[in-house]
């Protein structure tokens, strides 16, 4: 029994530790996401700032082709719309993420995110960070959402309840 014991111990402690470090690196993600809403809502960002970086992606020699013409042909059209829903979008996420909600979605979103940001050449110091939590969330979705809400209303509900109300696997 002993032996049994000292094989559980270190894999409970490695787990729970595990549960902690990503729960609060889905948490740390959320709050980055916020931040960056609350500094574009604070500056005013609209589609002046999407017009910007439509008319450098002709220009960026970083700039992947793909996103040049999603810049030219999607983004510019519709500047007004990406400017008023980029803060709100980035709010979303955030809130997302640190509430535990539809956790893998919005750690895959938020990735996307990033990466459309990249291919923009927008790059900001907190992006490469951010990428990395991301990862660590996607590669352990279950893991990352122990101490999140999906979590709480899926052992606090029946199972079938708690599956349609958070989104079934995709929680």
């Amino acid at each position: 029994m002993s032996a049994q014991r000292s094989v559980r111990r270190p894999r409970t402690v490695i787990l729970g530790t595990a549960r902690v470090v990503l729960g609060a690196a889905r948490v740390a993600l959320g709050i980055l996401w916020v931040g960056e809403a609350i500094v574009k809502l604070r500056a005013g960002f609209g589609a002046a700032d999407i017009a910007l970086v439509v008319d450098a992606a002709p220009r960026g020699t970083r700039i992947p082709e793909g996103f040049r013409l999603f810049a030219e042909g999607v983004m510019g059209p519709l500047a007004p719309l990406f400017g008023a829903t980029v803060p709100l979008w980035e709010l979303a996420l955030g809130v997302l993420l640190i509430a535990g909600v539809a956790t893998l979605p919005a750690a895959a979103l938020s990735s996307f995110t990033l990466v459309l940001y990249w291919s923009s050449d927008q790059l900001t110091a907190v992006y490469p960070l951010m990428a990395v939590l991301g990862v660590g969330i996607l590669l352990w979705p279950s893991t990352a959402r122990r101490y999140g809400v999906s979590r709480l209303l899926s052992t606090r509900m029946p199972r079938r309840g708690a599956r349609a109300l958070v989104g079934g696997r995709w929680a």
